[in-house]
């Protein structure tokens, strides 16, 4: 949706990751004392951060397409790498939800009182990596990004976390560490394979084509090093763990979009670079899939533990976001996009509400010890509707969007696939419906719960305006959908060529 220009010369894009890298430096230097300062000078870069996303956002031209607000400077030319910045259809709705759950976040961090500088220092750093894998069409820089989004996730688990969080931060540490050998392997070998010695994707994209024996071999460890991070069966163990262990705003990032840097980089560099490889190899992925949709649901059903419920239930949507990335047609990626938002804002607003305001205040995430909060936290309860609307699939809200295109571009490519798949349709609606009856309805178990605290400013907030974009987005999708059909269009054309090309 193209509303504005913005003023050319301006480098955009790098002003996004900055204006997380800045606060970083500042909260370093602001005295320990300052607690009130640290945490503003956090709201406010988080807020700009989302505002600058926002701009580009808004300025972007779909009828132009591609890649615009392009910024490249050669950083060590003797290697081919270079400062590559741009934006398309694809990572601009990922770089608006960072945003938006960086900023919230940083709201329903304003009660962290121990070790208040490192814990902001860390959680602007992890947003900045993510901010820069998003923005990042150079491999190298790519990963540089990407290891800064995931190594804060060790200590901000470990030091602020709860339910076994030693091994629940090196759980998720040794996973994701993993998948990132699997990943460099398989950057390094298109490196070399490409015969240019560079690490710029647009190039690599649209000047070499890799020989099918190559894509074959080296297309498997590359989309398995990202699709760790997807949480892709059978490498999925580390992600509810983290989940309950991570701090509420973490857990917001982690599930919100750290989980989606591994989606987007199995689409981005693994599906987008190797496209014969993407051929051979995504029909196998496709049938993994399978087990994290259902099989994610169906724990998810089986657990006791609130957060465990949206653990397990984010394993379950993120199988499906790979499921439709399997499926490599435009209907398919698209849904893939769109879930990976839609998941993103739902994942963060359950995490606000189970973490934030009943857990920190109840404490305990124990459903047959929670009961008739509805009434105590009307607030509370009203948003974990709306996300559990929309974790359904609801039509009117963002979920229903996302899992309309994804059923239909799954269905296309692969029919058995999509008809197992839908089995976990009902099993979502379950524990839902139980979770939110049996946590907010009914009468109140402990009579200590009549007392909670009310509910802050900030929380208010964070929550709102989660709520308000699932059910924006849930109405008017073509804010979305329109823009990203630009950026998979391509893609889908590559994989669909690829089998013509010569040599093949």
């Amino acid at each position: 949706m193209h509303l504005f220009d913005l003023p050319s010369g301006i480098p955009w894009l790098s002003l996004i990751w900055i204006s997380l890298f800045v606060p970083t430096v500042l909260i370093a230097v602001v005295p320990s004392s300052q607690r009130d300062l640290i945490r503003w000078i956090g709201v406010v870069f988080s807020f700009l951060s989302l505002v600058l996303s926002l701009l580009v956002f808004f300025a972007y031209d779909p009828a132009q397409g591609g890649f615009q607000f392009v910024e490249k400077l050669d950083w060590i030319p003797q290697l081919g790498i270079s400062y590559l910045l741009g934006v398309d259809g694809i990572n601009l709705p990922m770089l608006v939800l960072n945003g938006f759950i960086i900023f919230t976040g940083a709201l329903i961090s304003w009660n962290i009182d121990h070790r208040l500088k490192e814990y902001w220092v860390l959680l602007l750093l992890l947003t900045t990596g993510v901010y820069g894998v998003f923005l990042a069409l150079d491999l190298f820089l790519l990963f540089v990004f990407y290891e800064l989004a995931v190594l804060p996730m060790y200590l901000l688990i470990g030091i602020w976390g709860s339910t076994r969080k030693e091994y629940g931060a090196m759980k998720l540490t040794l996973f994701l560490m993993t998948g990132s050998v699997f990943a460099i392997i398989g950057m390094v070998a298109i490196y070399f394979g490409s015969g240019l010695r560079t690490f710029n994707m647009i190039e690599l994209a649209n000047t070499v084509t890799f020989s099918g024996d190559f894509q074959r071999t080296f297309f498997p460890p590359l989309f398995i090093g990202f699709a760790v991070l997807a949480g892709m069966f059978p490498f999925h163990t580390w992600s509810p763990t983290g989940h309950v262990a991570a701090p509420t705003a973490v857990s917001m990032l982690h599930a919100g979009v750290l989980m989606k840097l591994g989606a987007y980089g199995c689409l981005r560099v693994a599906m987008w670079l190797m496209p014969y490889g993407a051929q051979q190899w995504l029909p196998f992925f496709a049938i993994l899939t399978i087990f994290n949709v259902v099989y994610g649901a169906t724990i998810a059903m089986a657990q006791r533990d609130f957060k465990f419920i949206i653990g397990y239930s984010s394993v379950s949507h993120m199988g499906l976001v790979v499921m439709s990335l399997a499926a490599a047609n435009e209907i398919g990626l698209m849904g893939a996009v769109l879930q990976m938002f839609a998941h993103g804002i739902m994942t963060g607003l359950f995490f606000a509400v189970v973490g934030r305001m009943i857990y920190e205040r109840t404490h305990t995430r124990q459903l047959p010890e929670l009961g008739g909060l509805g009434r105590v936290m009307p607030f509370a309860a009203a948003m974990f509707v709306i996300g559990g609307l929309s974790s359904m699939g609801m039509p009117g809200f963002a979920g229903f969007w996302a899992e309309f295109n994804i059923f239909i571009g799954v269905w296309e490519r692969y029919p058995l696939v999509a008809i197992i798949a839908a089995l976990s349709i009902p099993i979502t609606g379950a524990y839902i419906l139980r979770a939110t009856y049996q946590v907010f309805f009914g009468t109140v178990k402990d009579p200590s719960f009549n007392a909670l605290p009310a509910l802050t400013w900030q929380e208010y907030t964070g929550g709102i305006i989660l709520a308000i974009i699932l059910i924006g987005v849930g109405i008017y999708p073509a804010i979305l959908t329109e823009l990203i059909h630009t950026g998979v269009a391509p893609v889908v054309q590559q994989i669909n060529g690829s089998i013509n090309i010569a040599g093949f």
